[in-house]
């Protein structure tokens, strides 16, 4: 079993924009017992955007480490992830907690995983959770053949998912930086 099923969660960054989208689903097992959750985050005094994959709790966890950083690394959002993914591999307590994020600001969107790895695709769209690969392609495409903004790709591309993807839903949330 996919251990971040129920969640599917899609960034981008375009012209200066960045938007960042995910479902409301939380399954437990096979189960459906949410959704509307909320996984989005505004941080960094309001110039990034997280979102996650996984347990709610370790996310939680991630996410107050990942402010301290973000607060110790002001507009140096790489330098930030990394060292969240540095602390997030070597300490005993962390590395033991099952999640994914997605951070991003204007101009960067990445990945960032337990395993130490902070990924930034040459295309600028990431996606984490169950229904990832659905929403990348789709991203991808709207992105390549429309003039859709960035919202609108992270939207319609969510959309898409959840049609396709019996972890994602229809109930759709996007944040935007400007």
């Amino acid at each position: 079993m996919n251990k971040f099923q129920g969640t599917t969660i899609i960034g981008m960054v375009k012209d200066n924009q960045g938007a960042l989208g995910g479902d409301g689903q939380v399954t437990f097992g096979n189960t459906i017992i949410k959704a509307t959750a909320n996984k989005l985050r505004v941080m960094g005094e309001g110039r990034v955007l997280v979102g996650f994959a996984g347990s709610v709790g370790d996310a939680f966890a991630l996410f107050d480490r990942f402010e301290k950083y973000l607060k110790e690394y002001p507009d140096q959002l790489v330098r930030a992830a990394v060292a969240l993914a540095k602390e997030w591999r070597s300490d005993k307590v962390l590395r033991r907690l099952e999640a994914m994020i997605i951070a991003l600001d204007k101009t960067t969107a990445l990945i960032i995983s337990g395993s130490g790895d902070v990924v930034s695709p040459d295309d600028g769209i990431v996606a984490i959770g169950s229904g990832a690969p659905y929403a990348l392609a789709s991203a991808r495409a709207l992105n390549s053949y429309t003039s859709l903004t960035c919202d609108q790709i992270v939207k319609t591309s969510l959309e898409i998912a959840s049609e396709i993807c019996i972890y994602t839903n229809s109930d759709i949330k996007v944040e935007v930086l400007n």
